[in-house]
């Protein structure tokens, strides 16, 4: 009897299978690009509105200011009026919630909720 080798691989459907999840993949972190640098811009603003407000700055003025840098930044998801802004101690807190939903296909979405905090954590 002859010792035969088994030739190991990927099938061709096994491949597109792999090629399907690739693209899916892709298509899911380029389109979330956009919701992740939008909250990164909204990190950023408030924790510089938290020190301006420890500056002496009231709730109104950054909140105007928030609108003022968001227009800035091109922030759509998030306005001035949702920020809560509260006193710790010496110290001002600004936070705020909010959900994006991001499009993927069809009518299929990636709901993604954030929260931007100027509180170490």
């Amino acid at each position: 009897m002859m010792n035969r080798k088994h030739q190991g691989g990927v099938s061709l459907v096994g491949m597109l299978l792999l090629g399907v999840i690739a693209v899916f993949v892709l298509l899911m972190v380029f389109r979330t690009v956009p919701a992740v640098t939008e909250y990164l811009a909204i990190e950023r603003i408030v924790g510089v509105l938290a020190s301006e407000g420890d500056n002496g700055a009231t709730a109104a003025e950054l909140r105007r200011s928030f609108d003022r840098r968001g227009e800035i930044d091109n922030i759509s998801s998030v306005a001035g009026s949702d920020l809560e802004i509260v006193k710790d101690g010496n110290q001002t807190v600004v936070e705020v919630d909010y959900v994006r939903t991001v499009p993927m296909v069809a009518n299929l979405s990636l709901l993604i909720e954030f929260h931007a905090s100027s509180k170490a954590r």
